[in-house]
Formats: structure tokens, sequence, C-alpha cells
């Protein structure tokens, strides 16, 4: 616990700012002399935490001192970062406290590179992502109604495995033990997601599921699309230019191939 308590410590004063013996007490729960013993203790540890009195005085680092990271190159803590960063485009609860302990240990700021936002403009459908995240990591059955294709709405009871981004939807791969077959959901479509106490000990196997490609065992068709100018926005947004053709009158030819059900 005392082990615990001395890294929790390090890490706030890694961010380079004064704190008071009286506010790590209070977030730490313990008292303003275990704070003192703590900080003699890391002090004789090496570390080099000073405390200063009067107006404006406190505990800090002194400046420039980070913890040793060198298992991980500069290149491997950006990465490490920045994914973690992503992560708070699915709304993960503790990205920003990892986050920012992690930022600290590696003495780095530059990881704000890159912003993800999965959301809608103006969204305020139902939170599935954060429910199906619990259930997939542990492994627990969820029941949802799930919308189909013509509109219609059907119960389904589910072991989900794996979360899947793909062409700007989201996608949870499961077993559906409603139609006892693999079946890859859209988010989007998904109603009413309850986790189950339930637990289920189907395990990930890449060779069991089908080929995503598939998108559920749907055969691909190819499409020629003819699009009017108007859609020129679409067609740069969402197809390949070796797929298009622009022809004189403005209009665009497009070569596709798109699961069946799509």
């Amino acid at each position: 616990m005392r082990l615990n308590r001395l890294f929790e410590i390090v890490y706030v004063l890694l961010n380079g700012e004064t704190v008071t013996a009286k506010q790590l007490a209070e977030r730490l729960e313990v008292s303003v002399r275990t704070i003192y013993r703590d900080i003699e203790l890391l002090s004789g540890a090496g570390i080099p935490v000073y405390m200063s009195k009067g107006r404006g005085g406190g505990i800090r680092l002194l400046d420039g001192f980070v913890l040793d990271k060198s298992l991980l190159s500069e290149r491997e803590q950006q990465e490490i970062l920045t994914a973690l960063h992503g992560l708070k485009a699915v709304r993960d609860p503790d990205a920003d406290a990892v986050l920012s302990r992690l930022g600290a240990l590696f003495g780095r700021r530059d990881y704000r590179w890159l912003e993800v936002d999965f959301s809608n403009w103006g969204n305020r459908r139902e939170d599935v992502f954060t429910p199906l995240k619990t259930a997939v990591l542990e492994r627990r059955v969820v029941t949802f109604d799930y919308v189909g294709l013509a509109g219609e709405k059907s119960a389904r009871e589910a072991e989900p495995l794996q979360l899947w981004f793909k062409n700007r939807f989201w996608y949870v791969k499961a077993w559906c033990r409603t139609r006892q077959a693999f079946r890859l959901f859209k988010l989007s479509r998904m109603r009413n997601v309850r986790v189950t106490p339930q637990t289920f000990e189907r395990a990930w196997d890449d060779a069991e599921w089908p080929n995503p490609a598939d998108a559920g065992r749907r055969p691909e068709v190819e499409l020629t699309l003819r699009l009017e100018p108007a859609a020129a926005h679409r067609v740069y947004d969402e197809f390949d230019e070796s797929e298009t053709t622009r022809l004189e009158d403005g209009r665009f030819i497009v070569r596709v191939s798109f699961p069946e059900d799509e």
C-alpha cells in the first residue's frame, strides 16, 4: 500500500506542479505526517524532491527530472501515448487518468497531435459501445433488439467477441445464440443493450470467424453507379479515384463491390 502511495506522489509531482502536503494527504486519504514521512523516503531513494515554505511553497521535483524509461524508445513512448489518446474517442473512462500518468512518466506533452471523434454531429443516440466493451472484456452474454435492413426488429441474445470499426461504422462480432451462428451486428442498429450476469467460455478465434470481407457470409456484388454532378462531394468522400470516371456532362460512373445486404 505504501509503495502504491509513493508512486502516486511521484506521478503527481511529475506534472511539474507544486503541491502542498495537505493536498497530497487529502488526495491519498492519509495524514499530513504520513506525507512528510513519504517525502523523506523518496528523497532517501534518490528522487530529487524538495519542500519550500511560505506563500506559494509546497512540494515539488527538480525541473527536468523524469523517471528512467530506457526500456522504451521515444518513438515507442509516442505510439503508446497516441494510442491512449485515441481511446478517448470511444469515451473510455480510464483514458484521461492513464494518459496523465504515462505522459508524466515519459516526460512528454506532445501526444495530442491526433484527435479522433466517432460521434455524429448533434448525436444523442443511446450509448451501446460502453456496455459492449464491458461484455467483451468480461465475456458476458448480452441481450438486445436488432433492427434489420427492412426495419424489422428482433430480440437477440449473443456472446460478443470483438468490437470492429470498418468504413465509418462500429460493429460487434458475436456468436448469436438466437440464430446459432456467427453474426456481425452494426452498433447503430442495436437497441436496449443489456449486459447480463451470465458468462460464456467462447474465446476469440480468427480461424473460426468468417472472413470479415464477407460481412457475415454475404457474397459481394459488383455495382456500377451513375451519379449526378450534385453528388460530387459524396463521390470524393466515399470512393477511390481508381473507381470513378467523370463524364463530359459532369456525372460520375462509379464501379464498386459491396456486400449484398448493404
